[in-house]
């Protein structure tokens, strides 16, 4: 089983694991690799899984593992769209309730479908509405063109990019500007001080998503992660990496402990500033 690797922090921002990261392991599991490993906490993927709907479950492995829960992605997946409401709105607000009663600081949210369409019309005001009925941020992800052979479909609206649009608080996930094939620095650029999430992965440019290991693609992850000390940036680093293919548990633990290392790394790194 592998060991956890720890590098000293001093107010570096904190490391999460994706629930998503252990699939198709359980949320449970995700909990026990976490407190194993020395994650500074989790990011709860709610999807199918029964205990990651389940706020009183959630709170009981959080406990019994040491291991805090940091934020709560909301369930805007294909295979999500009858978790806790088929109205995307009651979503989101179970979402801010889960977060609330579990002390996490954060919910993400994809954008809409485009075939949402009264939701996609609203999103924006919405998301606004929601954001200032509580102190959870509403961390709006940047998504991607579904891709096929040559063509190109834009699945989600207002936009895949999010910085076209005025959110309070993004998240920015670098295997999703991977598969969009778009400059990770540059959009970065643009969410400025209201960044305020990362969902830490790697990419090649694929047109699946694929949620590498970090420093096994070609994004910025090692800049990203070192640039965040010249910023005021308070949010969490989330690992959200694809773990399906490991042949067993101790490959896959070993995968969400070279992320871990990598992370820790690079959040150590001194910037040396003119």
């Amino acid at each position: 089983m592998a060991e956890p690797v720890r590098i000293p922090t001093t107010s570096t921002p904190k490391v999460a694991l994706s629930t998503a990261s252990v699939y198709p392991e359980s949320t449970a599991t995700a909990f026990e690799i976490a407190a194993r490993l020395g994650y500074d906490g989790v990011e709860v993927m709610v999807w199918t899984d029964p205990v990651s709907q389940d706020v009183d479950a959630l709170r009981r492995l959080s406990d019994h593992h040491g291991v805090p829960i940091l934020a709560v992605h909301a369930p805007c997946l294909l295979i999500t769209q009858r978790v806790w409401s088929t109205d995307p709105w009651i979503k989101l607000q179970r979402a801010r309730a889960a977060a609330e009663k579990l002390g996490a600081s954060t919910v993400v949210v994809h954008p809409p479908f485009r075939w949402q369409r009264q939701y996609s019309r609203d999103f924006v005001n919405g998301i606004w509405r929601m954001a200032d009925e509580t102190d959870v941020r509403f961390a709006v992800e940047n998504m991607y063109p579904w891709r096929y052979r040559d063509r190109e479909m834009l699945a989600y609206a207002p936009e895949w990019d999010v910085t076209k649009d005025d959110y309070r608080h993004f998240t920015v996930d670098l295997s999703h500007t991977a598969t969009a094939r778009t400059d990770a620095t540059a959009m970065i650029d643009r969410m400025g001080d209201r960044l305020a999430h990362i969902h830490l992965a790697d990419g090649n440019g694929s047109a699946k998503d694929e949620h590498l290991v970090p420093g096994r693609g070609t994004q910025p992850c090692a800049e990203l992660l070192t640039g965040l000390a010249r910023t005021s940036f308070d949010g969490h680093v989330v690992i959200e990496v694809n773990t399906r293919r490991a042949m067993s548990s101790a490959e896959r633990e070993a995968d969400l402990a070279e992320a871990l290392a990598f992370t820790r790394l690079h959040l150590s790194k001194p910037v040396h500033r003119p």
